[in-house]
C-alpha cells in the first residue's frame, strides 16, 4: 500500500511538471499566470536590494539616514536603491515604477535591463519615463510575438487604429494625428499585406474617405472596394486619380482661406490653419490615399511614360508635403524604395515620417527604410525569420523604434468587414468616376414559392 502511494505521488508529480512544461510551450499566458507569475513576484521581492546594487542602481545614504541607522540599530549602513512602489500583475507580466534616487537618470535604469530580466527570470524589461523622478519598469512573462493577441484597450479613435502589437505587449496604434505620412517596406510573404489589411480595415470603420492604388491589377485592394472611395488599378489610371486629389487638397485650402479672412474682435476658436478648426457642418471628411507596390509608378520603358512618370511623383510629393493640413494621409508600400526608382524617390521618401519594416530581402532595404532613424533599427529588421510573417521593426524619424507584430487577418473577414462598412464612406463628387465596381452579392436560397404544374 506504501508502494502504491509513492508510485502515486511520483506520478502526479511527473504530471504536474509535464503539463507545467507543455503549457509554457503551447500556451504561454495561462503558464505565465498560474508560474511564472508567482515565481517571478518572490524573486523580485526577495532579491530586490541585492539585485539593485549589483547592477550599480544604489546610492549612498543621506547623512540622516545613517545616523538613524547607527542611532536604531547597530546594521551596517548599506547603499540605497531606488525605492520600489507597488507591484501590477498584468496577464503578459508586471509592472512597478521606482522613484530614482538623487543623482540617477532613467538611463541608468535601462542600462541595466538585461541584467534585470535574468535576475528576476522574465522574458524582458522594458523601463518607460513615467515623470522626473519616477520609472516604469514593464516586466514582460513571455515572447507576446509569437502568439499575437491585442490587448483589450488599445487606445484607438478618429485616425488612431491599433494595428499590431509591441514587444512589451503594448498596441502599436498608427496615429495619423501625429505621423501623417507612412512607408511600409517588406519582401514577398513577409507581412507586409497582412499589415495593410488590419489597418484598411480599422480605418473602414470610421468615416474616412479610402482611395487605393493598386497596380498589380488590384488583386490587393479589389477586395475591400466595397468601402474604397476610388481605387486606380494601373498607372494610367493613377495618372488620371492624383491630379484629383492634388485639386482636391487645393479646394480645401480654399476654404481654410476663406475660413481666415477674419477681422479684428473674432473669437480664437474660429482662427484655423487646417481642416479641424473648420466648423463640423463645414469640415470635409479625411482621406486616407493607400499606394500598394509604389515602384510600379517609378518604373518606365518609354520616353512618354517617363514624362508621365514625372508627373505623378510630383504629384504625390505635393500631397505628402501639403496634405495634412488639407485631411490627406499617405499610406505608401512596396518591396523597395530608394534613390535607383528615379527622380523624386528620396524626396518622396522624405515626408514619410513613419516606417515600418518587415523582412527585406537585402540589408540597403532595411537601410533605406530604417536608417536615418537608428542604426541598431536597421539591424534588427535584418535579423527577422522567414518563419514570423507580420513581425517588423517600425519606428519614425524622431528615433524611436520597436518590434511590431500584425495579428492575422483573413481576407474573407477583412472583405465582409469592409462590406458591412460601406455606408460609412463620406461622399466626395470629385471622386466619383473613379469608385471601383463592386458586383451585387448573389441570393442563396430557392425560390419564395414552389413553382406548380401546368394542366390542361
Amino acid at each position: 500500500m506504501t508502494d502504491l502511494g509513492t508510485w502515486a505521488e511520483l506520478g502526479g508529480a511527473c504530471t504536474a511538471i509535464g503539463g507545467a512544461v507543455y503549457a509554457r510551450q503551447a500556451h504561454p499566458a495561462a503558464y505565465w499566470s498560474t508560474v511564472g507569475l508567482p515565481a517571478s513576484v518572490v524573486r523580485l521581492m526577495a532579491s530586490y536590494s541585492s539585485t539593485m546594487d549589483a547592477c550599480g542602481l544604489t546610492v549612498a545614504p543621506s547623512r540622516w539616514r545613517a545616523l538613524a541607522v547607527r542611532a536604531t540599530t547597530r546594521r551596517e549602513v548599506r547603499p540605497v536603491p531606488p525605492r520600489r512602489g507597488m507591484l501590477r500583475p498584468t496577464t503578459t507580466g508586471l509592472r512597478i515604477r521606482l522613484r530614482l534616487a538623487p543623482g540617477q537618470e532613467p538611463a541608468d535604469v535601462a542600462a541595466s535591463a538585461e541584467r534585470l530580466r535574468h535576475a528576476w527570470g522574465v522574458h524582458a524589461v522594458y523601463v518607460r519615463d513615467v515623470k522626473p523622478g519616477v520609472v516604469e519598469l514593464r516586466l514582460v512573462g513571455f515572447d507576446v510575438l509569437r502568439k499575437v493577441r491585442m490587448p483589450r484597450r488599445s487606445g484607438g479613435g478618429l485616425l488612431r487604429v491599433p494595428v499590431a502589437l509591441r514587444e512589451d505587449a503594448t498596441a502599436f496604434v498608427r496615429d495619423y494625428w501625429a505621423v501623417p505620412h507612412e512607408l511600409v517596406l517588406g519582401a514577398t510573404l513577409s507581412g507586409k499585406s497582412m499589415y495593410l489589411r488590419n489597418l484598411l480595415t480599422g480605418l473602414a470603420a470610421q468615416p474616412v474617405v479610402l482611395v487605393g492604388i493598386d497596380c498589380k491589377r488590384g488583386v490587393e485592394l479589389a477586395p475591400f472596394a466595397s468601402r474604397l472611395s476610388a481605387l486606380a488599378t494601373d498607372p494610367e489610371q493613377a495618372a488620371e486619380l492624383l491630379p484629383v486629389l492634388v485639386k482636391e487638397m487645393e479646394d480645401r485650402y480654399d476654404l481654410i482661406k476663406s475660413r481666415q479672412g477674419v477681422a479684428n474682435g473674432t473669437p480664437e476658436e474660429l482662427i484655423t490653419s487646417d481642416i479641424w478648426g473648420l466648423p463640423e457642418s463645414e469640415r470635409p471628411a479625411p482621406i486616407v490615399l493607400f499606394i500598394d507596390e509604389v515602384a510600379e509608378l517609378f518604373l518606365v520603358a518609354t520616353r512618354k511614360e517617363e514624362e508621365r512618370r514625372d508627373e505623378m511623383v510630383t504629384q504625390l510629393i505635393r500631397l505628402a508635403q501639403l496634405g495634412r493640413a488639407a485631411g490627406i494621409y499617405l499610406e505608401v508600400c512596396g518591396q523597395r524604395f530608394g534613390a535607383e526608382l528615379g527622380k523624386g524617390a528620396t524626396m518622396l521618401r522624405a515626408q514619410l515620417s513613419g516606417r515600418v519594416c518587415h523582412r527585406v530581402n537585402d540589408e540597403a532595404s532595411a537601410e533605406m527604410a530604417l536608417g536615418d532613424i537608428a542604426p541598431e533599427a536597421v539591424y534588427a529588421s535584418c535579423a527577422i525569420a522567414a518563419e514570423l510573417p507580420g513581425l517588423a521593426v517600425a519606428g519614425d524619424t524622431s528615433g524611436g523604434w520597436s518590434r511590431i507584430r500584425t495579428p492575422f487577418l483573413s481576407l474573407a473577414d477583412a472583405a465582409a468587414s469592409c462590406r458591412a462598412t460601406a455606408h460609412l464612406a463620406p461622399d466626395v463628387p470629385a471622386l466619383s468616376p473613379f469608385r471601383p465596381y463592386v458586383p451585387p452579392v448573389p441570393v442563396k436560397g430557392g425560390p419564395v414559392t414552389a413553382p406548380r404544374p401546368v394542366t390542361d
